[in-house]
């Protein structure tokens, strides 16, 4: 019978002294090949898995610090946007301030069913940050500016305050204008004719306020009016209240903005419940949409 193959390890020196020989079978040579192949590609796996673990490890803490510095920038510019959102809110003082002399009346504010969307906040990121610095202070700057305007207009109105205060600015009562100032056609004769102030629809009973301080100079009936009330304002600027169901001051009181000082009605040359309103500056009578805050 024929022997296997066999395969042959000679050790030797340098000098070609021999120094061990192995006699091995052809299968064992084999299996030592194979087993030396998957060791060697066992490795390079790993050697691979190892290197790219490592740039995806670089990758994460480069992202970490992008996002470190993203997340600086954001509380940065919470901060700035929060000096902001203070100075707009002193704005709001100002504004209560310069507008309360002759501003709208007091009160709840009206609900309303109005919705309003702006554009979403998106994250920032590097290549964002020169353009969003820059609307940033630029945006900074116009509230600064504007910011010093008003404390200058605050200051003019400090100084005229009781002047402007004085003024009949609100409206004695509200409701829709029936009739205009200046020339109309008489609802009598037809006629062309000049009306000296406005005529507000109001419903018999409708509380008629001082639209500013003053003191009534004149409370009683006139063929034209019927009940009517004057009150003088100082600066040589009064106003008239006509056609009148009830008067509720006195000649000579002195009554303050929002105080009432009559219900309105349908007395004297009147084709229905209103109020005429005039108002008169040196005796002369002149447009009351020129005084009144809308």
């Amino acid at each position: 019978m024929r022997q296997p193959h066999r395969f042959n390890l000679l050790i030797v020196h340098g000098d070609g002294t021999r120094v061990l020989r192995l006699n091995l079978p052809r299968l064992v040579l084999y299996g030592a090949l194979i087993i030396l192949a998957l060791a060697v590609s066992t490795l390079g796996a790993i050697f691979g898995d190892y290197v790219s673990l490592k740039r995806q490890f670089g990758q994460v803490a480069a992202l970490q610090r992008q996002t470190a510095e993203q997340q600086a920038l954001i509380e940065s510019f919470h901060t700035r946007i929060a000096e902001v959102r203070g100075e707009v809110s002193r704005w709001r003082n100002l504004h209560a301030k310069i507008w309360e002399p002759f501003g709208p009346e007091a009160g709840p504010a009206p609900k309303g069913t109005g919705i309003g969307g702006g554009a979403p906040v998106r994250a920032a990121f590097p290549g964002d940050r020169v353009a969003l610095s820059q609307e940033l202070d630029l945006l900074s700057a116009t509230v600064n500016e504007e910011g010093q305007s008003l404390r200058a207009l605050e200051r003019f109105i400090a100084k005229a305050g009781r002047v402007l205060a004085a003024l009949p600015s609100r409206w004695p009562v509200r409701g829709a204008v029936n009739s205009e100032f200046g020339r109309r056609l008489s609802p009598w004769t037809g006629a062309p004719e000049f009306h000296s102030g406005i005529d507000i629809s109001s419903e018999r009973g409708t509380l008629v306020k001082a639209p500013a301080p003053g003191t009534i100079i004149f409370a009683g009936f006139q063929a034209e009016y019927g009940n009517t009330v004057i009150l003088d304002h100082g600066n040589d600027i009064k106003s008239l209240y006509g056609h009148l169901q009830k008067i509720q001051v006195t000649q000579g009181q002195r009554v303050e903005r929002g105080q009432v000082i009559a219900v309105s009605g349908n007395t004297g040359k009147s084709s229905g419940p209103h109020l005429h309103y005039e108002i008169l500056v040196k005796g002369q009578a002149v447009n009351p949409r020129g005084y009144l805050w809308d």
